[in-house]
């Protein structure tokens, strides 16, 4: 019986280019989902879009020198356009800034309201007499409640992790103009959320998620109290309210419901608008919610808190699959501290199956998981060029050379095909339940053990030997076609992870229709028909060279080491001023180099021998730890020349040369283009 599934993954929130530790928790898991339940036959609607509201947006886009509009368009189509790069199939992808946004979130909020489950309350905001306005904490910094750091944010101290509100901050100011900030009374709605435990409680008892999440909603449950839905700001859905111009709902409020308003602008593209009723007020649909680990609260909890809270009967969320985090090589994801992957530069080496296929096999189900270069090169050599490629090409190049290039009869099977056979449909069962659980990674590992199967049983039929004698050749045909039928499966069970390469070994197999098109169980239980002609062989993954996998390593870092901040340090304080007659007083000349040699005994001085225009000179310099001597031969310095002699180490030292020091650096000063002797002034 066809089931009716309706999958969402996250709305990605439009304030800066996705990453694959996103697409690990959120994404590639709900599309494997997706593609697998339409080849069940089931009637499947993959609904996302972009996140566009929220004071964070408004704060990038003041920074940048944009229009919150323009900034969301920025990065709506940035994250659309890498979506289609790694084939996310989508049937609709929407934004919560498009018109039909508007309705439904201003229907949730009045009927929560007429249920009394919103109220209207008075607090002390901070408020800039400058800019005329109120200012969210994102928007706020000022000095540490507890700790006296002066740059603490406004919700968060980074110096000592403390939590608090904006309006604990001593001395606040504004993040963008540095304008002092008031306490003001201003008006806000909240959502009285602890109204819902009970209900909520025994709703969650009905469900057999991942115990991760099970365990964190029920200590979230018993925490929930009342939360501000509305906020000061121009940009955001206005609260639907007679005396609320200013005020708009807070965007953890809209976002979720951007999942309905997307269903519907998806039923208006097909010319059909009431078919989003079908999935959302039909109580028979499976509702999937694809979410990463910081998503868990608003979608176990509040969301279905606010459903719970409508007049129309709403879809509840019947399964939750949310993944931990997913790393890049032992670190968090971070464009600003320079530790994340250029999409664009991947994309010019790698394939969309490639980083598929990496992220499935490593996926973060039930705790956190890394990208690692290294990892990458492996899983794409071992297994997509040495199990599934491997196993395809030689195949396929066996069926052209010693079968006509057609797919041979099965024949008379021999008890070791038999048994081939029967694992091949054991494997798909088992990788259809894997995708059915949600478990991409096991479903990874199901389609290498069949590439491996096949590539076993081609090995020890030896059909090159049953080549060569005409009384064996029907054996040969009959190994042929199993392992043709082995290609088949393999194509049908990978298609989820590695969609491009599955299709293309589909084809090749010499099938005329699209196997996305194609019905599970008729592929599985269906022999490809005797005589199909099939394509020539192609390569269907590249190996990853050594050398291109130490460049993206040395290129990560070399990012990382350019974002790294510059230590703030200690600057020596000014020396007491002195006339211009006492400066030149001082006899600076430009000196070259000639001979430089180490202080035997010194870890810090180096003898030089240097030719000030006049004469040449000995000067002892503590540059020992910087600059080897044979590295400052023939270099031009300034030389103190001036300065009476001093004797270190036993030498006799003519000078000093100038450098610039600070902890733990120092630079000597040189100079390019003036003959020794030049005067510095």
């Amino acid at each position: 019986m066809t089931e009716k599934i309706l999958i969402t993954s996250a709305l990605p929130y439009a304030n800066g280019p996705l990453h694959f530790g996103h697409i690990a928790g959120a994404y590639l898991p709900a599309d494997c989902y997706a593609r697998f339940q339409r080849l069940m036959g089931n009637d499947v609607l993959y609904i996302c879009g972009s996140d566009e509201y929220g004071v964070a947006i408004t704060l990038s886009a003041d920074l940048a020198g944009r229009t919150p509009k323009e900034h969301v368009d920025i990065f709506h189509q940035i994250n659309k356009d890498f979506f289609k790069k790694l084939h996310i199939s989508f049937d609709h992808y929407s934004r919560t800034t498009w018109e039909g946004h508007v309705e439904p979130t201003h229907q949730f909020f009045k009927d929560l309201l007429a249920n009394g489950f919103i109220e209207e309350r008075t607090t002390d905001q901070l408020y800039s007499e400058a800019d005329q306005r109120f200012l969210a904490d994102r928007y706020v910094v000022g000095t540490c409640p507890r700790c006296g750091f002066e740059n603490a944010r406004g919700d968060e101290c980074p110096r000592c992790g403390a939590s608090y509100e904006a309006t604990e901050l001593k001395n606040p100011r504004s993040k963008l103009t540095q304008a002092p900030l008031v306490r003001r009374p201003t008006k806000h709605w909240f959502l009285l959320l602890d109204k819902f435990k009970e209900r909520l409680k025994d709703w969650l008892s009905t469900k057999n998620w991942k115990p991760n999440v099970i365990n964190f909603v029920k200590g979230y449950i018993d925490n929930l109290h009342a939360r501000a839905i509305t906020r000061d700001s121009a940009w955001g859905i206005p609260v639907p309210l007679p005396g609320a111009q200013g005020k708009v709902l807070y965007v953890w409020f809209d976002a979720p419901i951007g999942y309905i308003s997307a269903t519907k602008e998806w039923a208006q593209t097909i010319d059909q608008p009431d078919r989003w009723k079908d999935y959302w007020l039909d109580e028979k649909t499976k509702l999937v919610n694809f979410i990463g680990k910081d998503n868990i609260p608003f979608h176990a909890s509040i969301f279905p808190a606010m459903v719970m809270g409508q007049n129309q009967p709403y879809k509840l969320v019947d399964e939750l699959p949310a993944n931990e985090f997913y790393n890049l090589e032992g670190r968090q994801f971070s464009k600003s501290d320079g530790w994340y992957i250029d999409l664009e530069d991947f994309f010019k080496h790698f394939t969309s199956d490639q980083i598929r296929y990496a992220i499935a096999s490593n996926a973060p189900e039930t705790s956190d998981s890394e990208f690692t270069w290294k990892d990458f090169q492996l899983r794409c050599n071992s297994d997509l060029v040495g199990k599934y490629g491997n196993l395809a090409n030689r195949i396929l190049i066996f069926i052209r050379n010693h079968g006509n290039g057609r797919i041979p009869s099965l024949g008379k099977l021999e008890t070791v095909d038999l048994e081939f056979l029967r694992q091949i449909q054991e494997l798909i069962d088992q990788a259809a339940v894997a995708y059915g659980q949600f478990k991409v990674r096991r479903a990874s590992q199901i389609v290498m053990e069949l590439a491996q199967l096949g590539n076993v049983y081609f090995d020890n039929k030896r059909p090159w030997q049953d080549a060569k004698q005409e009384d064996t050749r029907e054996r040969m045909r009959t190994t042929l076609a199993c392992c043709a039928e082995c290609l088949k499966a393999l194509a049908l069970i990978s298609f989820p992870i590695v969609p491009t390469a599955a299709s293309q070994l589909w084809r090749l197999l010499g099938y005329k229709d699209e196997l996305e098109r194609t019905n599970w169980n008729f592929v599985k239980t269906e022999a490809i028909p005797e005589g199909q002609e099939i394509l020539p062989p192609v390569i269907l993954f590249q190996k990853v060279e050594d050398d291109l996998i130490e460049q993206k390593i040395q290129q990560l870092h070399q990012l990382s080491q350019a974002n790294k901040p510059v230590p703030k340090q200690a600057v020596e304080p000014l020396k007491p001023q002195i006339d211009v007659e006492d400066f030149r007083k001082l006899d600076l000349r430009v000196g070259m180099i000639l001979k430089a040699e180490p202080v035997p005994k010194s870890k810090k001085l180096i003898q030089l021998t240097v030719d000030i225009g006049v004469e040449q000179r000995t000067v002892v310099a503590g540059v020992g730890e910087f600059y080897k001597p044979e590295a400052l031969v023939g270099r031009r310095i300034v030389v103190v020349a001036n300065l009476k002699p001093a004797t270190l180490m036993g030498i006799k030292s003519e000078g000093m040369l100038l450098a610039a020091k600070q902890e733990g650096a120092l630079e000597v000063l040189f100079i390019e283009g003036i003959n020794p002797g030049g005067i510095v002034s």
